[in-house]
């Protein structure tokens, strides 16, 4: 593509995002100073209709940007915005709280990250198998409920309250937690399982009634989740972008965003990239085709943990989101990576 012709797309995508509105020749030619007539200009607009660089939605309309032409603009013709001073100090200090309970960490974290962009916002948890054990520890909550709490060395907890089919004592408790870190502190979180345990446990011949708890606990502890959690924030963001204003696309969208395994799939389409755009046809889910979704990785230790998305509609504003979630997403791996030093 040449050069006049990649100014007069950019031009024409530039202002659609800004206005949602289609965009003609006299439009370009006076905002954008191309040095050009409009009649040059709508040459060039249909010549890059022709390649399906734009659309036009109307016969007497300007034109709209085509996914084929987003996907130009974002790999060729964009230019990064850089986080303001007001969103560099937003994201700091959600970053600055306690990364203990990561789960309310996070899902604070992803409520600033809709604020910022505009957009819904979504972010896929860590897998529970990340890091090694560095502490279990078990908590009477009522005569049938323990509350277990099991810290990785990713400086992320863990915790959930274990019902028993029967009443269990102080000491017992005391006993049992002593057994289970015996036996699970250092190992890798992957390596745990409830079989695993289940089988050292009873090597250790302890007495019936301990066994029995103790394998009870174990079963609904390491019972295996369906996949990671998502936290999702922001879906009512959609309603002020008037390509939403359509009751069935919003009502799809809504749906959508309410199914986790759907969510998931979108998140991990990004792959191991660092950053990844999908527009349109390219997104994971058929039913979104009018969105694209912005997906950054955050690490731990240099291992892919979890991933941040971003889903608006195919005009959103790529400058400013893969800019935001770029930035966002290496300081939240800082942070991570800090905490998990501090563990250690």
């Amino acid at each position: 593509m040449d050069e006049r012709k990649k100014r007069v797309l950019n031009a024409i995508i530039e202002d659609y995002i800004a206005n949602a509105e289609p965009v003609g020749s006299r439009a370009v030619a006076k905002k954008y100073g191309l040095g050009v007539s409009p009649a040059t200009i709508r040459n060039e607009m249909s010549d890059l209709e022709e390649e399906g660089y734009i659309e036009q939605p109307h016969t007497s309309a300007g034109r709209v940007p085509s996914d084929k032409g987003y996907r130009f603009y974002v790999d060729n013709l964009m230019e990064k915005a850089r986080p303001t001073e007001e969103e560099v100090k937003a994201i700091k200090d959600a970053l600055s709280g306690s990364v203990v309970e990561f789960d309310e960490f996070l899902r604070g974290f992803c409520n600033v990250i809709s604020r910022l962009t505009s957009y819904p916002s979504m972010i896929a948890l860590p897998e529970q198998g990340r890091g090694k054990l560095v502490k279990l520890q078990m908590v009477p909550v009522h005569e049938r409920q323990v509350l277990v709490i099991m810290l990785a060395s990713t400086g992320i907890l863990r915790h959930k309250i274990v019902d028993l089919p029967f009443d269990i004592d102080e000491g017992e408790i005391i006993r049992l937690e002593e057994e289970l870190n015996r036996l699970a502190l250092g190992m890798d979180m992957q390596e745990l399982s409830y079989d695993f345990l289940q089988k050292k446990l009873y090597e250790l011949g302890m007495r019936e009634r301990i066994l029995e708890q103790s394998v009870e606990v174990l079963r609904k502890l390491f019972h295996p989740q369906d996949g990671r959690k998502v936290i999702i924030n922001g879906a009512t963001n959609m309603l002020a972008h008037p390509e939403f204003r359509d009751i069935e696309k919003l009502k799809t969208l809504f749906e959508l965003l309410e199914t986790e395994g759907k969510v998931q799939k979108l998140l991990d389409a990004g792959g191991e990239e660092n950053l990844s755009v999908a527009i349109g046809e390219e997104l994971a889910d058929s039913q979104i085709r009018d969105c694209s979704m912005v997906t950054a990785n955050y690490f731990i230790n240099g291992q892919r943990a979890g991933s941040i998305g971003v889903l608006g509609p195919t005009r959103m504003s790529y400058s400013h989101t893969v800019a935001l979630l770029e930035y966002i997403a290496k300081e939240l791996t800082a942070v991570l990576d800090k905490n998990k030093k501090e563990i250690e």
